[in-house]
């Protein structure tokens, strides 16, 4: 009895995995991979990977899109242009922040996410939660609960007036995932935004009454011993409460060495880093007091040069477990973004964040593999595996193996100076602008379907998925903790 062809057959492709690197072609049928090996069968359609590096498709565990903000600022990507962008960088699955504000209850921030999201997104996408007002009824009933639905994850905020909770908060929040251990339930990941807000509104005053508000300021009231001292708070009460946390977007020196402390002491801690902290320094905050560093305005912010070179450290020898954007898109000029109303305001009225979905792997892989400082092992694990396992997806998603999703990336290795012009998010920037890099998807598969195919964009709005989230999978298994 004969069967069925494959819908898709990828031929000569150099896989590579977060284990290993292999020659092989890819078989596909009903949207996820059936076969790997030598000489496949035709399939119904087929491409010739010619020898290049083929990879899972990136998971961008880290990213903001149509996130709710007091008027008049408003993010410039929403569900659709953000999932394009991410798609034509090679990304194909994105974990946004479903954000609740302080009076309103986790589930009707759920609930307003799934509509900014459905019709819209064009690549699959997961949840997860900000929790900004832990009242009894959320921590005791919506949290447990919506971690059981497959919203596995959740943000913490140690800085930022509308979302910061007190220590006393976080242990309230983190009781609720060793109460959870122990009913034997779901587990769930809890991810922290480590800065001392105290210290940064002390500095922010000083800095003030001095009439020192240009952009290149905001580093000066973020200086690294406040993201230190937040890190090893952080540490502390996780191992208080004895679960899990995931410091996110760490930026440089002393924040690693908090980081690599507690993980000597065998604390289930681990780290997340962006690409602005190997690309970006204060510098490109401004050297003067001109407005033109908005746009690289973000927490923690950007170091110096020496701080990139420990966190390329990192990278290469496990330190960090993810890579993220940490994707915050807001147009430089126009009212709604960095110049709020339309005017240039203090450093600490700016919008937060950078714009980078589209970028991140691009960035790794060319500086990254290319350059020698990290393994195309070592890239896949970063940029997909890790993120799929800490969030709960893997293996459907982050995997390029029997089973999982067809979600794969085909690399081009040419160099090409980056323009925005070139990219496909609705922000008026890129703070790349100029580089040069060295490769850039040449196609990205969602799901067996070309999205991009190294010119054209091929998605289509809705398509996308929603992902409910399971127990991450980097953590060990506990003795008599159901898998």
């Amino acid at each position: 009895m004969s069967r069925a062809p494959l819908d898709l057959v990828i031929r000569h492709a150099r896989v590579a995995t977060a284990s290993d690197s292999f020659s092989a072609d890819i078989g596909i049928s009903g949207g996820r991979i059936v076969q790997l090996g030598a000489n496949l069968e035709r399939g119904q359609r087929e491409i010739d990977a010619a020898g290049r590096v083929v990879t899972p498709g990136g998971v961008d565990a880290h990213c903001h899109l149509d996130q709710p903000m007091a008027p008049p600022v408003r993010m410039a990507d929403n569900f659709d242009t953000g999932t394009r962008a991410a798609a034509c960088g090679g990304t194909t699955t994105v974990i946004p922040f479903a954000a609740q504000e302080k009076g309103q209850s986790l589930r009707a921030a759920v609930a307003d996410y799934h509509q900014r999201a459905e019709g819209r997104a064009h690549i699959d996408y997961a949840f997860h939660l900000i929790v900004s007002d832990p009242t009894p009824q959320v921590l005791n009933v919506e949290l447990p609960a919506l971690i059981a639905e497959g919203y596995s994850s959740f943000k913490i905020y140690m800085t930022y007036d509308d979302l910061k909770l007190d220590d006393g908060q976080i242990l309230d929040v983190l009781d609720v995932l060793d109460v959870l251990d122990v009913a034997r339930a779901h587990g769930a990941m809890a991810m922290v935004h480590a800065e001392n807000a105290d210290c940064i509104e002390w500095l922010t005053k000083k800095l003030e009454a001095a009439g020192r508000t240009a952009p290149r300021f905001h580093a000066h009231s973020r200086p690294m011993l406040v993201e230190r001292e937040a890190t090893q708070r952080a540490i502390a009460l996780s191992q208080l409460v004895d679960v899990p946390i995931l410091i996110v977007h760490v930026s440089g020196r002393e924040a690693v060495e908090q980081i690599r402390w507690a993980r000597g002491q065998g604390l289930k801690v681990f780290a997340e880093t962006c690409p602005q902290y190997l690309f970006l320094t204060a510098e490109d905050l401004g050297i003067d007091d001109s407005y033109k560093g908005a746009h690289c305005v973000c927490s923690p912010p950007p170091r110096d040069k020496a701080n990139q070179e420990v966190i390329w450290d990192g990278l290469n020898d496990g330190l960090f477990t993810v890579f993220s954007s940490d994707h915050a898109p807001f147009n430089l000029d126009g009212s709604e973004g960095k110049k709020p109303g339309g005017k240039e305001v203090a450093f600490r009225h700016i919008p937060n964040g950078i714009a980078g979905i589209e970028t991140r792997m691009a960035l790794l892989y060319s500086e990254g593999v290319l350059a020698g400082r990290i393994t195309l092992e070592k890239f896949v694990e970063l940029t997909a595996t890790n993120p799929a396992k800490a969030y709960g997806l893997h293996p459907r998603k982050g995997s390029l193996a029997i089973g999982s999703d067809a979600d794969l990336v085909i690399w081009d290795e040419r160099e090409f100076v980056l323009r925005n012009t070139q990219l496909h998010h609705a922000v008026d920037h890129t703070p790349y602008e100029g580089m040069t890099l060295k490769a850039w998807p040449g196609l990205t598969l969602s799901r067996g379907e070309v999205v991009w195919d190294g010119r054209e964009f091929h998605g289509r709005a809705g398509r996308g998925r929603f992902l409910p989230s399971g127990a991450p999978s980097l953590l060990p298994r506990q003795p008599g903790r159901p898998a």
